[in-house]
């Protein structure tokens, strides 16, 4: 059986890293990392056939990305856009535009321009995945921008799903909430007040964001487009 060319932007580290490692037994990889070069480095010395792309997606050429990508592998199946850029962001009477635009770029632009240029390649049957947040119907006080930019990508979502439903090219999201994490651990106040907020009492894991990807660019998804499924634990149910 041909193995599946998938990309996945921000795949590194966190919850990129993790559905690297899920899809990489059975599929042919392209990833791309900002700066953890030495992560990435690891992940291709585990996995030979994978494909590093350094990319900074403020900046990143997309038509570029997707021609590296063909120039491997002479295919492309499926896209991930993982890649996210979360940072703390100045109360709103001091806002950062600067700032915001970058949010905004990483976090939807980016993804659709990475859509736009993956077009040409993906076949009848292909899938993409957009990695979202509970923060797009939950936006904390602290981070407005990010949450505007994760709504932003879901409407996205669902907005290329119709579009793109007649080349039988399924669109849909994920929607992590607070994640069990090692590699920016939370504090034990932090955890509590996400876990209280859950139905199962607990955090989401890696894993589980990692599978449900693996699920919808899976043929067994193959009547499921335009669905934004959250992976939170059951937060704030």
């Amino acid at each position: 059986m041909t193995r599946r060319v998938i990309l996945i932007t921000g795949a590194a580290r966190g919850i990129g890293r993790a559905i690297a490692d899920v899809l990489a037994p059975d599929h042919d990889l392209a990833i791309t990392y900002k700066t953890a070069a030495e992560d990435a480095a690891v992940f291709c010395q585990q996995h030979p056939q994978t494909l590093a792309l350094q990319a900074d997606l403020r900046s990143a050429d997309p038509t570029a990305l997707i021609a590296s990508v063909i120039a491997r592998f002479g295919r492309l199946d499926g896209l991930v856009n993982s890649a996210g850029l979360i940072s703390a962001e100045p109360p709103p009477d001091a806002f950062d535009m600067a700032l915001a635009q970058d949010i905004l770029h990483v976090n939807a632009l980016a993804p659709m321009a990475l859509i736009s240029a993956a077009l040409p390649h993906l076949p009848r049957g292909g899938a993409i995945v957009n990695i979202t947040s509970i923060n797009a119907r939950f936006p904390p006080a602290s981070a407005p921008v990010y949450g505007a930019s994760k709504a932003a990508l879901e409407n996205l979502t669902i907005g290329c799903a119709k579009a793109l439903g007649p080349r039988s090219i399924r669109v849909n999201a994920v929607a992590p909430g607070a994640i069990e994490r090692d590699y920016a651990p939370r504090s034990a106040e932090m955890i509590k007040r996400f876990t209280d907020e859950t139905a199962l009492s607990r955090l989401a894991q890696l894993d589980e964001v990692a599978q449900a990807v693996r699920f919808l660019l899976s043929d067994a998804a193959s009547g499921i487009t335009g669905t934004v499924l959250p992976v939170s634990a059951g937060f704030r149910l």
